[in-house]
């Protein structure tokens, strides 16, 4: 799948760099200045796309450390109406793992497919063959964005050229210049469609403070101890420091004074247990 991914850009860059605009620089006048620009976004995005989805497949996305144990206020099941039949039998108020063995901290699931218990799971994901989990949730946000927004440009830089196919004008170029852009066209219009659905559905998801899996699971319950607020709610993924909101990292600050960066424990609503 990483090598899919690579794939399309790589048609990408060939339509867009070398094939349409690349040439254009040096035609001089407007033209020239509109190529720049495009090139000059078009790199500028790439990058940012291409620095997310690497820090998605190489991050970790959390695992259980070994003889981890809950707090003593953690993990009440009275509280949490997720998962009820995940507990230890000898201590009902810890959620146990019995694939793992060991005890699950709050938001933990098990992944089938990767054989552990992972922090805070969302999904494992084919296209970054990794699990999306606590310490790069974050990253694949904002792979979805950057491939959104570059997909996005590439619609509408090649929209022209894809629309002179079926004008009775000559194009220019060779067969496989020709195909290479229609290709591309139709590939990152495709995307761009597909991955704006998903960039909605999980920015809603954060607003909510869920994952996918929570909010598949919360659907029998009205309540969620972990929804803060929105504010709130984007800080436990994005960091606080709005200076890397759109990076993949955090600061060192962050992670020292939010210790919900680190997948293990989670604030919840105060008044959430007397409701």
């Amino acid at each position: 799948m990483i090598l899919l991914v690579l794939g399309v850009v790589g048609v990408t860059y060939y339509a867009v760099v070398l094939t349409n605009y690349g040439p254009a620089l040096s035609q001089g006048g407007f033209d020239s200045f509109t190529a720049l620009t495009i090139l000059l976004l078009f790199h500028f995005l790439l990058a940012m796309l291409l620095w997310s989805y690497f820090s998605v497949v190489f991050t970790d996305p959390g695992s259980v450390p070994p003889n981890w144990r809950p707090s003593t206020d953690e993990e009440r099941g009275e509280s949490d109406p997720l998962n009820s039949l995940e507990f230890d039998n000898s201590n009902p108020r810890v959620r146990f793992c019995r694939k793992c063995n060991q005890p699950k901290p709050p938001r933990c699931h098990h992944c089938s497919v990767c054989g552990r218990c992972v922090l805070k799971m969302d999904h494992h994901c084919v296209w970054v063959v990794n699990c999306v989990g606590a310490l790069n949730y974050k990253y694949f946000l904002l792979f979805l964005f950057y491939t959104f927004l570059e997909t996005t440009l590439v619609t509408l830089v090649l929209m022209p050229h894809f629309i002179a196919f079926f004008s009775d004008e000559e194009i220019p170029g060779t067969p496989g210049t020709l195909a290479t852009t229609f290709l591309a066209f139709v590939l990152n219009l495709a995307f761009a469609l597909s991955v704006m659905g998903f960039l909605i559905m999980h920015i809603s998801l954060v607003a909510g403070n869920t994952t996918t899996i929570e909010a598949y699971e919360k659907k029998t319950s009205g309540k969620w101890r972990y929804d803060l607020g929105r504010k709130k709610n984007f800080e436990q993924v994005f960091g606080m420091d709005k200076r890397y909101c759109f990076i993949p990292g955090y600061t060192e600050e962050d992670l020292r004074r939010m210790p919900e960066l680190q997948g293990l424990e989670y604030p919840s609503k105060p008044d959430f247990d007397s409701q």
